[in-house]
C-alpha cells in the first residue's frame, strides 16, 4: 500500500468536506437571513435626496417591498404597508409599539407632550381627555356641521380651480381644511386658511406647515441637534415659525379662557339677580 498516495487522498478529502461544509454553512446563515431581515431598500442618504418628493419616495418602496429597511449610521428603520403588520403594529399589539424616545425627541419641540410624541400613561391621559371632549352628542354634532361646512368650501375651491383649468396642491388644501375645522371646533375660530380671509390665520397655517416639514427634515438630517445648538439653517427657521404658532395658540387659549371666566361671572349675576327677586 502506498502511504503517501493514501495520505494525499485522504487530505483532498478532508478539503472537499471542510469547503462543502463552509459553502452549506454560508447558504444556510443566508438563509435565515433572508427569514430574519427584510432588504435593504437604501438609506438616510436617499431620503435625504429625495426629500422633496418624500412621500412619493416612500410610496414607490412600499410598492417594491411592502417590507423594507433603510439604514442610517446610529439606527436602522424598518417600513411597512404590508395590511397585516399595519393591523398587529396599531392593534393587536399595539402597546409593544411605541413611539419611543427618538421620535419624541424629534418631535417634541413642536407638538410638546401631546398624544402624538408621547406613550405609557401620558398618552392614555392625553386620549383620554380627548375622547372625552369628543364623546358628548353636542360637540360631536357642531364637530360634524363645520367638517361638512369646511368639505363644501374644499370642493368650491377645486371646482372653481377646475373649471378655470388651474393647477393646485391638494396637499396645502387639505391641511388649510383640516386646520380650519379642528380650530373652529376647539376655539371656536374662524381660522379660514384655506380662503386666506384672515391675515392671522394665514400666518399660522404658513408658520405650522413649514414647522411640520423641517421638524421630518429632522428624520434625515443627522446633525440638526448640532443645528438646534448653535441655532444655524434648518432649526434657527424651525424655531422662529414654532415662535409664530406658539403665539398664535397661546393667544387663542388666553382669549378662550376669559370668555369662559366672563360666561361663568354673567351667569353668576344672573342668578344672584334671580334669587334677589324671588
Amino acid at each position: 500500500m502506498d502511504f503517501s498516495n493514501s495520505f494525499t487522498y485522504t487530505a483532498l478529502l478532508l478539503l472537499i468536506s471542510l469547503i462543502s461544509f463552509k459553502f452549506l454553512s454560508a447558504k444556510l446563515r443566508q438563509k435565515q437571513r433572508k427569514n430574519k431581515y427584510h432588504p435593504v431598500a437604501g438609506t438616510f442618504v436617499n431620503q435625504l435626496l429625495n426629500f422633496k418628493r418624500l412621500h412619493h419616495y416612500m410610496t414607490d418602496l412600499a410598492a417594491k417591498y411592502r417590507t423594507y429597511r433603510l439604514l442610517s449610521p446610529f439606527r436602522n428603520e424598518i417600513y411597512t404597508s404590508d395590511p397585516a403588520n399595519v393591523e398587529y403594529i396599531l392593534k393587536t399589539n399595539f402597546n409593544n409599539y411605541g413611539k419611543g424616545e427618538y421620535n419624541h425627541s424629534l418631535l417634541r419641540d413642536l407638538l410638546g407632550e401631546g398624544i402624538f410624541t408621547v406613550d405609557g400613561d401620558k398618552w392614555r391621559e392625553q386620549r383620554k381627555v380627548s375622547s372625552y371632549e369628543f364623546s358628548t352628542k353636542v360637540l360631536r354634532d357642531f364637530s360634524s356641521v363645520v367638517f361638512r361646512k369646511n368639505v363644501a368650501r374644499l370642493a368650491n375651491i377645486v371646482s372653481e380651480a377646475a373649471n378655470s383649468n388651474e393647477t393646485m396642491d391638494m396637499q396645502d388644501l387639505f391641511l388649510k381644511s383640516t386646520l380650519d375645522s379642528i380650530f373652529k371646533v376647539a376655539f371656536g375660530v374662524e381660522l379660514d386658511s384655506m380662503c386666506g380671509s384672515n391675515e392671522k390665520g394665514k400666518e399660522f397655517a404658513a408658520a405650522f406647515d413649514d414647522s411640520s416639514a423641517l421638524t421630518l427634515y429632522r428624520y434625515v438630517d443627522p446633525f440638526w441637534k448640532i443645528k438646534r445648538y448653535l441655532n444655524i439653517g434648518s432649526e434657527a427657521a424651525l424655531k422662529r415659525n414654532i415662535k409664530v404658532v406658539d403665539n398664535f395658540v397661546y393667544k387663542l387659549i388666553h382669549n378662550k379662557i376669559e370668555q369662559l371666566r366672563d360666561s361663568k361671572d354673567d351667569s353668576a349675576v344672573v342668578n344672584k339677580k334671580g334669587r334677589h327677586f324671588n
